[in-house]
């Protein structure tokens, strides 16, 4: 075969999708992106598939291997950081998916995109960096929206990836902290209907945001699915809480090992979304996730011995946003946010962003441990 013919052959798996797929499924010939592109025409990969492949070498991708899950700032080679949690979302939705017959291109593109918003130090980062956000009037921060902006807006110097729109939805909705115990696709959108739902959310609305395909529906419960029984097992591990602190009603139903609780949440969203067009629990399973995320929530999120260093970060996020503020109105080119962020990036994007979005953009796309490096002498908090 002539590398000219090669072409061909997404032809003839576009064809098996079609086949084997179920009716509720994309195929991959249905991804449409916002901007054509000639080469695409003729490349042999499919559609979702390019989306994976240009996330997994964005350069916002390769920060995850130092962004932390839950916990931070403690030295234990153990403990989940956010690389592996999304590894974990796109093998869990991929699982789910090939018993459903869902598209398993599209579940891994939206799996390992959805976290790559995620500022340093995870959800406590992100509540940090919200308020020096609506302080200065840019609206609040969400890492589900960041996620979509930088692979769409920000990434190859403010050019973006161009993903396919059902991508972009997927990582915008995947919310696995909203507790369903049914999603159904809302189909009908565009790129304007997804602009917009991201700008509400941005803006505070109190929008329910609902994927537009049943495998962007799949990653939410994944999501879910991926986080519950880790960070149960990460907080044994540190002392925070024992196993037979578990609730009766939630080991009854799900198990008390991560590994019980992935196996009983996948069987149980199999079973009761087979031949459907729609993701569910059954009640009884949806329940006892209810209580043990309200569980996960009590004494292992809001422990007091996971935020002793709580204080000292988000001092360090004032401290920083203030300073790279400061440095790009007062165009200090030795500074970071020029020398490894602003410099070679697209004039549309500079002249479409003030310097707090240009700082916000800077901050949430850092590593834990280049934040740390970039505290002035004394401010920065040791692990323990």
């Amino acid at each position: 075969m002539k590398r000219s013919d090669l072409p061909r052959l997404r032809k003839i798996l576009d064809e098996r999708e079609s086949r084997l797929l179920s009716a509720f499924a994309v195929e991959s010939s249905a991804g449409f992106r916002r901007r054509s592109e000639t080469r695409l025409e003729i490349d042999y990969r499919q559609g979702f598939s390019i989306d994976v492949d240009r996330i997994l070498h964005s350069l916002a991708y390769t920060r995850y291997i130092d962004k932390t899950q839950v916990f931070y700032l403690i030295e234990n080679d153990h403990i989940t950081h956010r690389m592996l949690h999304v590894q974990l979302v796109s093998k869990v939705g991929r699982t789910i998916g090939r018993f459903l017959g869902l598209n398993e291109d599209l579940i891994e593109a939206i799996a390992i995109g959805h976290d790559i918003g995620h500022p340093p130090f995870g959800h406590d980062g992100e509540r940090c960096l919200s308020a020096l956000c609506r302080q200065c009037g840019i609206g609040e921060f969400h890492h589900n929206v960041q996620s979509v902006y930088f692979l769409d807006r920000v990434e190859r110097k403010g050019a973006g990836w161009n993903l396919c729109l059902q991508t972009l939805d997927g990582i915008l909705c995947h919310d696995g902290e909203v507790h369903d115990q049914a999603i159904k696709p809302h189909r009908e959108k565009d790129f304007a209907r997804h602009e917009s739902e991201a700008a509400a959310k941005q803006a505070g609305s109190p929008i329910a945001l609902v994927p537009m395909t049943l495998e962007g529906c799949v990653v939410r419960f994944a999501d879910t699915v991926s986080y519950i029984g880790r960070d149960i097992e990460d907080a044994i591990r540190l002392g925070i809480i024992r196993r037979s602190d578990l609730p009766e009603q939630s080991v009854e139903q799900l198990g008390e090992t991560n590994g019980t609780i992935v196996y009983n949440l996948v069987t149980d969203v199999i079973h009761n979304s087979l031949e459907k067009d729609e993701i569910a629990f059954s009640e009884p399973v949806s329940e006892a996730l209810k209580v043990l995320k309200r569980f996960n929530y009590e004494q292992i999120y809001t422990s007091p011995l996971i935020k002793q260093n709580l204080p000292a970060i988000e001092r360090l996020y004032e401290t920083l946003f203030e300073r790279f503020v400061a440095d790009i109105g007062q165009e200090r080119k030795q500074s970071p946010v020029y020398t490894t962020f602003i410099d070679g990036m697209a004039e549309n994007y500079l002249s479409a962003h003030r310097p707090e979005e240009i700082a916000r953009d800077f901050i949430s796309g850092m590593t834990d441990q280049y934040f740390l490096r970039q505290a002035p002498e004394g401010l920065s908090p040791s692990a323990r």
